[in-house]
C-alpha cells in the first residue's frame, strides 16, 4: 500500500468533518468498537503517557505548546491534532516532524485488517468513521515510534470522541463557546458536559478561563470523579504583557514558579493558552517528570501554530485568522484594534487578569506610516479590507455582527471544502447590516482583487474558516 492508496482507503469511511449539521452519534452510541479494535492491536493507545485536550477554542495551540516543551525537555513526544491546513499528515507528528508518506502507508497497512475485522462484527450504524480510523492509525504509529508522551487534541466534543479511549495523565479543557450546537447541544452547559466527558476518575484537570456556568459544571464533574482541578486565571495567572507584530512577552505566575516567557504567536488569547500550557506542565513536574522552567521558556519560544492571528506581511498588513465562531470573532476584532492601533476592545471580549501594554513595535507599519504622513502633511486613514468565508453550519449572522465593528470593506468568498457556505448567502448577511460586499469565486481571486486596491497603510484580514486560511497560506507560499 502506498500513500495515495492509504489516503483513498481512509476516505472510504464516512467523514463527519465534511458533512454539516449531522449528529455523529445515536443515543446508544459508544466507543466500544474503537476500544475493541485497539485491544485487537495490543492496546497501542495505552503505550505512552497521555495529555488529553478538549475545548472549543485554543486546544490546538495548547497542544502544540505542550508538545514543544516536552520535546525540548528530552521526552519523545507525539502530537495528534485536527483539522489540517495543507496535508493530512500534519495531524500526526513526533517531535515536530510530520509522519512521512511511507510511514503513513505502512501504518494504514498494519491497521487495515483489524479495522475490517471489527467492521464486519458491527452493523452499519457503528462502522468506524474517518476520524476514528485515523485516530487508531495515530496510536499505532506512536507506539511504533516508542514515544514517551502523546498529546491528543479532541476532534469534536469529548465524551464520544475517538481520542477518549486514552487514559490520560492529565486533561485540559480550553475555553468553551457555542459551536457545533447541532451535535453537542444548544447551550454552554450542554457543550460543557460533553467536553467534560474526557475527565477520568482520579485524574488531574486544567481548566482555562471560561464564560458563564462552564467553570461550575467542570468543577462539579471533577468532584464527582475525584479529579483535582487547577483553574487558569485563579490558580495560575499572567501579567506584564508586551506585544510586537511577531511575538509577545509576558510573565506567568504559576503554582510552582514565575515564568518570564516570549511566544512567536499573537493575540491575547495565546497568552491565556500559554498560561494553560504552563499550568499543565507544572502538574507534570509535580508528578516527577523532568521539566525545568528553562525548558518551558525555550519550548514556548519555539512553538509554531500557523493560521491563528498570523501576520503574513506588512505594507499592507495581511493577517489570517482561523476564527470560526462568534466568541473567536469577538477576540479577533478586539486584537485587530489593539495590534493596529484602531481603538478599544469590542463589546463582549474577554479581558486578561492584569494590565496589558503594547511595545512601540506593536504599532508596526501603522506607526511608520503615520510618521511619514505627518511629514507630508497628509494623514492616511487605514481601512480594514476583509476577506470572509465560512462553513455553512456555523453562526454566520453572529460572526458578521461582530465583524461590522471594524467598518470593513468586504470581499466574500468560499474555500474548496465541501462544507463551505455560498458567498451569496454570506453577502446577504453583510447587506442586512448595511455593507455591500464584493464576491469572489475563490481565495486566489479574492486575494488578488483585494491586494490590487489595498494601500500600504491598510489591513487585509482573511478569516471565517481554517479551510479558508489554509488556502490563503498556500497563495502566499506560492507567491
Amino acid at each position: 500500500m502506498n500513500y495515495s492508496q492509504a489516503e483513498k482507503y481512509l476516505h472510504s469511511f464516512i467523514d463527519y468533518e465534511k458533512i454539516p449539521g449531522i449528529s455523529y452519534a445515536s443515543p446508544d452510541y459508544s466507543l466500544r468498537h474503537v476500544e475493541e479494535l485497539l485491544h485487537r492491536m495490543g492496546d497501542p493507545h495505552l503505550a505512552a503517557r497521555t495529555i488529553h485536550i478538549a475545548g472549543t477554542k485554543g486546544k490546538g495551540s495548547v497542544a502544540a505548546m505542550i508538545a514543544q516543551v516536552l520535546s525540548v525537555s528530552g521526552y519523545k513526544t507525539g502530537l495528534y491534532t485536527s483539522p489540517h491546513l495543507h496535508t493530512l499528515r500534519e495531524r500526526i507528528r513526533v517531535d515536530g516532524g510530520l509522519i512521512s508518506q511511507a510511514e503513513f502507508a505502512a501504518a494504514m497497512a498494519e491497521v487495515k485488517p483489524h479495522i475490517e475485522a471489527i467492521n464486519t462484527s458491527y452493523d452499519q450504524a457503528k462502522q468506524l468513521t474517518f476520524f476514528e480510523a485515523l485516530t487508531v492509525l495515530a496510536f499505532a504509529y506512536f507506539k511504533k515510534k516508542q514515544i514517551d508522551f502523546q498529546v491528543l487534541e479532541v476532534g469534536l466534543g469529548g465524551r464520544l470522541d475517538a481520542t477518549n479511549v486514552a487514559k490520560p495523565e492529565l486533561c485540559i479543557i480550553t475555553p468553551i463557546s457555542l459551536d457545533h450546537t447541532e451535535v453537542l447541544g444548544d447551550s454552554l452547559a450542554k457543550i460543557a458536559c460533553e467536553k467534560a466527558g474526557i475527565i477520568k476518575p482520579g485524574c488531574r484537570v486544567v481548566l482555562s478561563p471560561q464564560a458563564g456556568e462552564v467553570s461550575q459544571i467542570v468543577s462539579d464533574v471533577c468532584c464527582q470523579r475525584r479529579a483535582s482541578l487547577v483553574q487558569v486565571g485563579k490558580d495560575v495567572t499572567w501579567c506584564n504583557m508586551t506585544s510586537g507584530l511577531y511575538h509577545q512577552a509576558f510573565t506567568v505566575e504559576g503554582r510552582m514558579s514565575t515564568h518570564h516567557l516570549t511566544i512567536p504567536l499573537l493575540g491575547d488569547y495565546q497568552i491565556e493558552n500559554a498560561a494553560t500550557a504552563v499550568a499543565a506542565l507544572e502538574l507534570l513536574v509535580s508528578l516527577g517528570f523532568a521539566i525545568t522552567s528553562e525548558d518551558i521558556t525555550r519550548g514556548l519560544a519555539r512553538v509554531e501554530w500557523p493560521g491563528r492571528f498570523h501576520i503574513l506581511q506588512q505594507r499592507p498588513a495581511v493577517l489570517v485568522d482561523g476564527a470560526h465562531n462568534v466568541a473567536s470573532m469577538k477576540r479577533l476584532v478586539s486584537n485587530i484594534r489593539t495590534y493596529f492601533g484602531l481603538g478599544c476592545h469590542s463589546e463582549g471580549a474577554l479581558h486578561s487578569p492584569c494590565h496589558s501594554e503594547r511595545s512601540e513595535e506593536s504599532h508596526g507599519a501603522q506607526d511608520k506610516l503615520r510618521e511619514e504622513s505627518h511629514r507630508s502633511g497628509q494623514a492616511p486613514r487605514p481601512k480594514n479590507l476583509l476577506i470572509f468565508g465560512a462553513s455553512c453550519d456555523k453562526d454566520i449572522p453572529g460572526m458578521v455582527k461582530e465583524l461590522v465593528f471594524l467598518s470593513p470593506q468586504v470581499m466574500v468568498t468560499r474555500s474548496s471544502h465541501p462544507r463551505a457556505a455560498s458567498p451569496l448567502v454570506i453577502a446577504a448577511e453583510f447587506a442586512k447590516r448595511g455593507i455591500k460586499p464584493k464576491v469572489a469565486e475563490n481565495i486566489p481571486q479574492a486575494l488578488y482583487q483585494t491586494l490590487s486596491v489595498a494601500k500600504k497603510e491598510d489591513i487585509v484580514c482573511v478569516t471565517g474558516s481554517l479551510f479558508l486560511v489554509a488556502e490563503a497560506l498556500d497563495y502566499f507560499s506560492k507567491g
